[in-house]
Order: C-alpha cells, then structure tokens, then sequence
C-alpha cells in the first residue's frame, strides 16, 4: 500500500519494519510547505466543506507538520505502521483520497468530509496530559472550558523563537509601549529620544510598528493598541526569566515594574546572555490562556462579564507573545492570530 505520512514530530522515530521508501522531506524543502497547503485546500474543498471538530483537528495538524514521507507498506506490516505512525504523530493520506489515522480510520472522507467515529487525530502523549492537567486544574477554581478544545502544541513539535530574537522583540515592545503611553498621557516622548534609551528596538520593528513611530499623530485606536504592547512584553520577560510568574490574567501587569526591568538593563548584554525557561513552562502557559481565552470570550458573546475576574484584553495580548513564541501558524509578529 502507498502511504503519505504527516509527521509533526521533529524527529520522527526510525522506519524499523520493512518498507520501501519512496522519498522524504522536511521544511528545508521549500516546496513542502506549498505542499501543505494544497492539502489543506483539498481536505476543506477549497472553503466549502463545513468546518467540523475533527476537520478542525486534521487542519490544525498539517500546519504543524514538520516531516513528509512517503513509502509502500506490505498489508502485513500494517500494525508495525501504526506503531510507528503513532510515535511519530502522523496522519495518513491513502490512494483513495481519504485522510486516517495510524490505525486507518478516516477521518477525513473523499466523498463528504465525514469521519469514522473511532478515528483520533494523534497528538503527542505530553500534550494531552497537559490538556488534561490544566483543565482539571481550571476545574478546582469552577471554571469549565469546553471539552473539545484539543490539546496545543507538544515538546517534540514546538520550534520556539530564539532566545536573542525573544529578548530584541521585548526591547521593540517596550519602545513602541512607552510612546503609546506617553500620547495617552498628553506628555509624549520624543521618538529621537526613545532611538537614543533603546536603538536596538528600531532595528527590529515590524512594518506596523515602523508606521507607528514614523506617525507624528497616530490615531487613538493605534495608541491604545500599541500601550496594550505592555501585556506582550510581560509574557516576554518572564520567557526570558525575567520574572518568575504570571499571575492570574485578572489584572493588568505593573507596567512600572515591567518598563523598569528593560530600561535599567543593559540591553546589548541582555540579548547576547538571553535564555529561555524551560519548553514545558512556556507550553503550560499557552494551554492554560488557549483554555481562559474561551472561557472570557464566551461570557463576552452572551454579554456577561468573564468569570473569576478574567480579562479578556490581557488573554489576548499574553496569546499574541505566546503564540508568536511557538510560531503558531508560522505568523510574523504583525499577523499573530488567536483562535479558539
């Protein structure tokens, strides 16, 4: 049987049962990625099909895949596939069009989408205990996020942004925060002067924030997003250990505490010693705000306020860093999305 695996492991385990392998590629291969996406168009039909849970999980899948490999497998070598394939968290692409899982089963019919009900999208073992901690946790403080939310991103499928590249996009934060803050007040601070404090932030400014500070007289909506910027550099700093927590998304952060931990640094040395905590922290961190974000943002649709003090607003900057952290969805800071 021809077989097209999808692997979002990094590193996929070895092929150890007989098979022939066609061919293989991993994204050093520019095509694979344009790969992907005519996947993703053919699962969805172009847009048409009617986006479902297991759809959902299948989409969310191939975008993360880091592996692509194709081989002939012998009927009697299918169980050892499985194995593998589990392993390897891969789903299937068969001759007939039909996207399984390891085991087989469709989850994605060439016909209409459908899926087998015992059909699983795998994810990684540590991404489901994570799932399941956090949300028992969530739980014990009587908050009750939706069960079919899937677990995110596992260790072995994570490609954090260096810890340099962290600690220059802190530095542009704070730049682009402290001129939000500063029109916001009527007491704005010139942007020769903010070039002088923190030059290493304008060699790093996304389009967006360039025309911020380019803008002698941004509008109120830029400014206020922009003095938002303090949420993301938060979730940055205590990445980079800068701060050993972060509370409860309930209140917004100590913004003097926050600029004051950038501005009495030494910046040049604090991009050439950056470390990041560990991948499991910032895993936690992502799981844990992908969980309250549906929670505040369902309270916020039926017009009631967000339980347990939840603030939408610091979700939704805390998932931006987080998100640009792990590369969800591949994104450059400007184009951070935060579905749930």
């Amino acid at each position: 049987m021809l077989i097209n695996a999808y692997c979002t492991h990094r590193n996929p385990p070895a092929l150890e049962f007989p098979h022939d392998l066609i061919g293989s590629r991993d994204l050093s291969d520019p095509e694979l990625a344009e790969h992907l996406n005519g996947l993703i168009g053919f699962i969805m039909q172009g847009g048409e099909r009617e986006m479902t849970q297991t759809l959902y999980h299948v989409y969310r899948h191939i975008e993360r895949v880091k592996n692509h490999l194709s081989l002939e497998v012998e009927d009697d070598h299918l169980d050892a596939f499985a194995s593998w394939a589990w392993d390897a968290n891969a789903i299937v692409f068969l001759p007939d069009g039909s996207v399984c899982d390891p085991n087989g089963n469709v989850l994605v019919s060439p016909e209409d989408g459908g899926s087998d009900p015992e059909a699983q999208v795998p994810y990684p073992e540590d991404a489901h205990h994570r799932k399941q901690a956090i949300s028992q946790d969530l739980s014990d403080l009587k908050l009750q996020p939706y069960e079919g939310l899937p677990p995110v991103i596992g260790e072995n499928e994570v490609d954090l942004r260096s810890a340099k590249e962290v600690a220059r996009r802190a530095i542009a934060l704070m730049a682009v925060a402290v001129r939000a803050e500063g029109l916001a007040s009527g007491e704005p601070i010139p942007v020769a002067e903010i070039r002088e404090r923190l030059p290493q932030a304008f060699e790093v400014f996304t389009p967006v924030e360039q025309a911020f500070m380019d803008n002698d007289s941004p509008d109120q909506q830029s400014v206020i997003n922009h003095a938002w910027r303090y949420e993301c550099l938060f979730v940055l700093q205590w990445a980079l250990g800068h701060f050993d927590e972060l509370h409860f998304p309930s209140a917004i952060c100590d913004v003097p505490e926050v600029a004051g931990d950038i501005l009495h640094r030494d910046r040049d040395e604090m991009i050439a010693e950056a470390k990041l905590r560990p991948t499991k922290e910032i895993l936690d961190e992502v799981d844990l705000h992908f969980r309250l974000h549906w929670i505040a943002r369902q309270a916020d649709q039926k017009g009631h306020p967000a339980p347990a003090g939840l603030d939408i607003g610091v979700i939704q900057e805390r998932r931006v860093a987080l998100n640009w952290l792990i590369r969800f969805e591949n994104a450059d800071w400007d184009d951070v999305d935060c579905p749930t």
